[in-house]
């Protein structure tokens, strides 16, 4: 038999679709070196598709910047009695489709735990999608108008996190507070989200321009949901040029 060249295995590479029989046969034909070649070869590319499924989903997520926990500032969250930073950052929530809502004032770092936690869900290969309120709701819209909102929601549906920032930042007509609340109500102990807002919730009402749609929206957020409040003073303005 010739030897074989690089391209060669290459090609034959690519074409493979392994099956357990042929792996067992080859496992066991080998030597222990062989099969040790043979299992960094598989761990290899193992490792390389599970890094292309983490990029494509840190691509798709669509965060505004690339955020990590490393570094965060942890000083100005005020947790929950029966939950705390350790809890929070295991993602645990996910697995129990759980809610955060971040809540405090402007640029106490309420957006970026939020997309720091979108990126870390991503990177253990749970789908997640970042949005603004407005953003969100433009895109609801926009899909009702079109006669896609089914697709739009479904499309919304196979994210596990979704991620809704700078809600009570602009004003919503009933409309956008209905169709974001068809958003929420489908999340609902089926997927989780985060909503960073810098409005208690008793004034919802005012956003949504309807009491009813907001305390419904609320309802569903608290029932099995956490409250992270954000105290202190801007970063944005701590750390401005302009002084």
């Amino acid at each position: 038999m010739s030897t074989a060249s690089v391209q060669e295995v290459i090609d034959a590479g690519r074409r493979a679709s392994l099956t357990s029989a042929v792996l067992e046969h080859w496992a066991t034909k080998g030597t222990p070196k062989q099969r040790e070649y043979l299992l960094g070869l598989l761990q290899a590319e193992h490792d390389s598709r599970q890094e292309s499924r983490r990029q494509r989903l840190l691509k798709a997520a669509k965060l505004p910047a690339r955020k990590t926990l490393d570094g965060y500032d942890w000083s100005a969250i005020s947790f929950p009695a029966d939950y705390g930073r350790t809890q929070l950052t295991s993602l645990d929530f996910l697995g129990r489709a759980e809610d955060l809502i971040l809540f405090g004032d402007v640029g106490t770092g309420k957006t970026h735990l939020a997309t720091a936690l979108a990126a870390a869900a991503c990177q253990a290969g749970i789908p997640a999608r970042y949005f603004t309120t407005s953003s969100l709701v433009m895109q609801l819209r926009h899909a009702k108008d079109t006669g896609r909102l089914d697709h739009q929601l479904a499309a919304l549906a196979r994210n596990q996190l979704l991620v809704i920032d700078e809600l009570g930042y602009l004003p919503i007509d009933t409309d956008g507070a209905r169709l974001l609340f068809q958003v929420i109500a489908g999340a609902y102990e089926q997927r989780s989200l985060i909503i960073t807002t810098n409005l208690e919730f008793s004034r919802w009402g005012s956003v949504f321009g309807d009491d009813n749609i907001a305390a419904a929206i609320i309802d569903r957020l608290v029932h099995h949901g956490r409250l992270l409040q954000f105290r202190g003073e801007s970063y944005r303005v701590n750390h401005a040029l302009m002084k």
